[in-house]
């Protein structure tokens, strides 16, 4: 007599089979075949993908561009017991506290020159007093990219601007090459070109004031970047930084990250115009009588 156990597993079997899944017939060759791969809506000029709206990431890349834990802040001091935060930090509590997360960075740590990452560790120390964000400066690329705030990308049938919430940071995006910028700056010289459905921007004549993250990741006035801006679904785009840099890095390497369109009425920039939010960090000691 079967018993009800092997009646069900029986079943299953049979169901498992109809369903075509694991241990059934082999799928057919049409549901085996690949999907197509995306389309993207052309742009103005009716041969490129429309890379118009507003963008922005939804990592903590802004803090941290390597794999890092969570922790009480960046700027830690020694504690009885484990490092506590940095006094100016420590009134803050969990908001001055760092989020955890899985890097964007390609390939394992950055490869830092032995000097430059003594650098490194240092400015991450005394981020406070370092981090060119903390004095509102621009952010430079590609870290604008990646901020916590949004950016939005103009493009017409013959030209594209690249527009950042923070500070008011903008890009225009050259389809001509003009040759050596007159001068390094802190956003750089953008010079593109299309690669099929991807925008590859390559960014040159960038100061060395500007960091990739909070934690003191940073580059010297050679830096160049190869930006790559894919589509690669409704409403996502695949962006990729290839950063150069033989003064502070021993080779090459690279960063990935997605890309979310905003969406619906509030789908626009607001003004974060910080320099007058950092005038007394900046200036308040020149006061004739100091704030205290």
């Amino acid at each position: 007599m079967i018993g009800k156990t092997s009646v069900l597993l029986a079943a299953c079997a049979a169901g498992a089979m109809a369903l075509g899944i694991a241990g059934a017939a082999p799928a057919s060759a049409q549901t085996q075949r690949a999907a197509p791969a995306y389309k993207a809506p052309r742009g103005p000029d009716g041969k490129h993908p429309d890379l118009n709206g507003i963008w922005q990431v939804m990592n903590t890349a802004g803090w941290n561009i390597e794999s890092h834990p969570s922790s009480a802040a960046l700027e830690l001091r020694p504690g009885p017991v484990v490092p506590v935060p940095a006094k100016a930090i420590l009134a803050l509590g969990a908001v001055g506290a760092v989020p955890g997360g899985p890097g964007v960075v390609v390939g394992g740590p950055l490869p830092y020159k032995p000097e430059a990452l003594k650098q490194r560790d240092d400015n991450k120390a005394h981020y406070l007093a370092k981090d060119p964000e903390v004095k509102c400066y621009l952010p430079g690329v590609p870290r604008a990219n990646y901020m916590d705030k949004p950016f939005q990308i103009f493009q017409s049938d013959s030209s594209m601007l690249i527009a950042y919430e923070y500070d008011s940071a903008a890009r225009n995006i050259l389809f001509k090459d003009p040759g050596p910028a007159p001068a390094d700056s802190w956003m750089g010289q953008s010079v593109a070109h299309w690669d099929g459905d991807t925008l590859v921007v390559k960014v040159t004549d960038l100061n060395d004031q500007t960091w990739f993250d909070r934690a003191g990741n940073f580059h010297s006035d050679q830096l160049s970047v190869i930006e790559r801006y894919t589509l690669v679904g409704p409403g996502v785009m695949k962006y990729e930084a290839e950063i150069t840099d033989p003064e502070t890095f021993t080779r090459p390497w690279k960063m990935e990250m997605m890309l979310y369109k905003h969406v619906g009425p509030d789908a626009r920039l607001d003004q974060f115009k910080c320099v007058e939010f950092v005038t007394e960090l900046m200036y308040g000691d020149l006061r004739r009588e100091p704030l205290k």
